[in-house]
């Protein structure tokens, strides 16, 4: 399995999550089993097979999340380097064709959240400006065409 790379944050979601599943959620979903079963024939009970399938999927994210999480390396706060981007930077960027300022978050693509500010390393953006130190500029090849952006901060986040 390719290696996961994830913030300490990133890391520790994941186990949170993997217990929430693990206890809370795989006892919701065998109650639900069972008060199903007390309806009678489960050959025709539409509210079992709708239990057994969200089982089936509860035990298929914790298997998932599981082998995630055996893959991963944790990115400690004092790897990330100051000087230059890299996984667990924060980065301020200017759009110069935009003229507009962005901050990222540069994360592993198991943590990416757009809607976080969080920028995958493997994403265009984020693999164009690793490396990259403050007052350079960068250009990247995206779907709408090419963008240039200038680094004008890095910050271990």
């Amino acid at each position: 399995m390719k290696e996961v790379i994830l913030t300490s944050e990133g890391y520790e979601k994941l186990k949170a999550e993997i217990e929430y599943l693990s206890n809370e959620k795989r006892r919701e979903v065998a109650d639900r089993i069972r008060v199903a079963r007390e309806f009678g024939d489960i050959s025709e009970n539409a509210e079992y097979d709708d239990a057994k399938n969200e089982q089936a999927m509860v035990e298929h994210r914790i298997a998932q999340l599981e082998e995630r999480l055996s893959a991963a390396r944790v990115i400690a706060k004092g790897d990330v380097k100051k000087d230059v981007v890299s996984i667990g930077s924060t980065v301020k960027l200017r759009d110069i064709d935009a003229k507009k300022t962005v901050e990222y978050h540069i994360v592993g693509s198991a943590e990416a959240n757009p809607a976080e500010n969080k920028l995958s390393n493997e994403s265009p953006v984020g693999k164009a400006i690793l490396g990259h130190k403050k007052g350079e500029t960068v250009e990247v090849a995206a779907p709408r065409g090419s963008l240039k952006f200038k680094i004008l901060e890095i910050k271990a986040a």
